[in-house]
């Protein structure tokens, strides 16, 4: 197990659609477990996709339990979003781009299907942090990064220039 780094945008891997999981059963379970480790070495760190490792594989990670006990992790191999209703606003950050923040539009309700590592297929239907963190990840999977989804970013430099212009 180890503690990787974190790639950073513009790293061309965050642009780079992941593949589809053909890996070993040693080789799987090592890079899940360098996602949980490389995860929890974050601080507030609540879900990372294996390209934000430099991994180009459709595995992703999110843990709530540290802000929400009665949540658990959740370890995602090939998710796929099969469908998703409403709409809100959300402030998002990501560890691939540090000390950034923006309004991201995302669906209020998400269903995912997933394999997880003991071979189940599950399908869940996810809301609140834990539906917009499952959207932020597949998006890392799809080569798409939360910048693209700015809801609005003349709004955001604005913002940003704004305050260190001191108001």
């Amino acid at each position: 197990m180890a503690i990787l780094p974190i790639q950073l945008f513009p790293d061309p891997i965050l642009r780079k659609p992941a593949k589809t999981v053909a890996l070993p059963q040693g080789k799987l379970n090592e890079l899940i477990r360098n996602l949980i480790e490389t995860l929890e070495a974050q601080p507030g760190g609540i879900g990372i996709a294996a390209p934000q490792i430099g991994e180009p594989w459709r595995v992703i990670v999110i843990d709530l339990s540290r802000r929400d006990p009665s949540k658990r992790r959740l370890v995602m191999i090939n998710p796929v979003v099969v469908s998703m209703h409403g709409e809100m606003l959300i402030r998002e950050g990501c560890m691939s781009l540090p000390n950034y923040t923006a309004n991201i539009k995302r669906a209020r309700c998400v269903k995912v299907a997933w394999e997880d590592p003991r071979g189940a297929s599950p399908v869940a239907e996810m809301q609140g942090l834990e539906g917009v963190c499952v959207q932020h990840e597949v998006d890392h999977l799809g080569g798409i990064v939360f910048l693209d989804r700015v809801a609005s970013l003349k709004t955001e430099v604005f913002v940003r220039r704004g305050r260190n212009l001191g108001y």
